[in-house]
């Protein structure tokens, strides 16, 4: 099934605000925010944000954050606003906030690709894999997994949080698409959710306890389970299940600095991740 928006460019939304003040990869690289933390000879959000330009599907590319101040004192990010390469709008005090926010200024039926910046490996063949799939899906929000094996045989040294189904064991990739005007309205489901991650039988609540009892006993299928986030949500949610390791790696740690570094040093020469 094909996308009623099948010509029409994706907006890139790229979230690059930290969720906390003291962030420990902006602390270990000695930057004023995660997103401009050096990988492969270059801060994070460039390239996220060159892998996107590159991107046979992105047209315009909005970053959500860094708050102003740091944007302000960052020439080489002003740049790219001042010149229209790229918009900018701060962020907001949560996440869900700060993508409700990003949302807000785009047209409803302008399909939409959610990432964040510290995904510093990204690069415009995983983005156009997934852009095509969700232009063919026939769905109304999709999110992009990686099946486990193929991380931990591409990279064994790398920690993921692993989603176990019954069928699969599948890794989050940080892309999002939102292909229709139905689709906005996760935002406001997801910060509901957030609004009660202190109190988490009340999430169970909201996603039922035959449901999330189903998952932690292994029964539960991927199909199921978007089959019933759907019906909470009212919209078709799929996934694309993505053929590269890469696109499950994120940098979330100190760790995975070190990796995503180590690793780009390998292979920066061979041209396979630069972005």
């Amino acid at each position: 099934m094909t996308s009623p928006n099948a010509g029409t460019p994706f907006t890139a939304l790229v979230m690059a605000a930290d969720r906390n003040l003291d962030d420990p990869v902006a602390r270990a690289a000695g930057v004023k925010c995660k997103a401009l933390t050096a990988v492969g000879g270059r801060p994070m959000v460039f390239r996220v944000l060159g892998a996107l330009e590159k991107s046979s599907e992105v047209g315009a590319r909005l970053l959500c954050g860094p708050p102003r101040a740091i944007l302000d004192s960052e020439e080489a990010l002003r740049a790219g606003v001042d010149s229209g390469a790229y918009s900018w709008i701060d962020n907001e005090d949560s996440p869900s906030a700060s993508v409700a926010a990003a949302l807000a200024v785009v047209e409803s039926d302008q399909p939409v690709l959610l990432t964040t910046s510290d995904h510093a490996l990204l690069n415009d063949r995983i983005v156009d894999y997934f852009c095509r799939q969700a232009r063919e899906s026939g769905c109304d929000l999709l999110v992009a997994l990686a099946p486990h094996h193929l991380i931990t045989t591409a990279f064994p040294s790398v920690r993921r949080t692993v989603l176990r189904f019954s069928d699969r064991a599948c890794c989050s990739c940080n892309l999002f698409a939102f292909m229709t005007p139905a689709s906005r309205g996760v935002a406001g489901f997801w910060k509901k959710v957030e609004g009660q991650r202190k109190k988490p039988w009340r999430v169970i609540g909201i996603l039922g306890w035959w449901f999330v009892m189903r998952y932690l006993l292994g029964r539960l299928s991927l199909d199921q389970a978007l089959s019933r986030i759907s019906g909470i949500l009212g919209m078709k949610v799929g996934a694309v299940i993505m053929p590269f390791a890469e696109a499950a790696v994120d940098v979330d740690t100190e760790n995975d600095l070190i990796f995503v570094r180590q690793l780009l040093e390998r292979k920066n020469a061979s041209g396979i991740y630069t972005a």
